[in-house]
Formats: C-alpha cells, sequence, structure tokens
C-alpha cells in the first residue's frame, strides 16, 4: 500500500515538473500557478525571479470561507479567476504565464483560466 502511494506521489511531481520546467515567471509576466485539491482550489501570482509570491487567493481564504464559493467546482472556480485578475490589476499585472501544475487543462482549470482572461489578465 505505501509503495503504490508513493507511486502516485512520484508520478504526480513528475507531472508538475515537466509543465515547470517550460515555464518561468519574471517580474514583468509572473506565473499564475493553479493548485487543485480534493476540496479547494488555490491561484497564486509568482515572480520567479525574486521567489516571491505577489498575491493569492483560495476557496477556504477570508473571502470566500462564509459563501457559496467555499468547495470546488466550477462556480467557484470562475469566483476565484474574477478574483485573481482583480487581485493583479491591483498591482499593475496584465499578462500571466498559466501554470496548471499536474492537472489537465479541463473543468475547474479551464473556467478558472477563462474566467481570469475575461477579467483582464493575458495568457
Amino acid at each position: 500500500m505505501r509503495n503504490a502511494l508513493l507511486e502516485n506521489q512520484r508520478k504526480r511531481n513528475s507531472r508538475a515538473m515537466r509543465v515547470r520546467k517550460k515555464l518561468r515567471g519574471t517580474s514583468l509576466k509572473p506565473r499564475l500557478s493553479v493548485h487543485k485539491s480534493n476540496c479547494h482550489i488555490q491561484a497564486q501570482i509568482i515572480d520567479d525571479e525574486t521567489g516571491k509570491t505577489i498575491c493569492g487567493i483560495s476557496t477556504y481564504g477570508a473571502e470566500f470561507k462564509a459563501t457559496e464559493f467555499c468547495k470546488k467546482n466550477k462556480a467557484s472556480a470562475d469566483a476565484l479567476g474574477k478574483h485573481i485578475a482583480q487581485m493583479a490589476q491591483h498591482h499593475n499585472i496584465k499578462e500571466v504565464v498559466f501554470d496548471r501544475g499536474p492537472s489537465k487543462y479541463c473543468g475547474i482549470l479551464a473556467a478558472l483560466a477563462d474566467a481570469a482572461r475575461n477579467g483582464g489578465l493575458q495568457f
């Protein structure tokens, strides 16, 4: 059982590194990293040159905790995408590099990306 769990974790890390080795966030065009767990979604805008997180939001954060957007679904992803686009515009960020991590670009991640695009981010 333990070997199977370790193998799944190794494969997940391998998929994430395969995506991230091609992406690099700069101060002019930072990286929009999205993490999807079993219950929640998390999005961060990261400057890889300085190693700093510029802004971030998640479904378990204070903004969404007491609302209907506190779970992982497409409606929450849509609200999260709009909110991260507003936060990016507040920090004068117009372009980002989208980092999907080990997850496929479909469903919830596609909804978050579309909402961020509609909110004004370009990628």
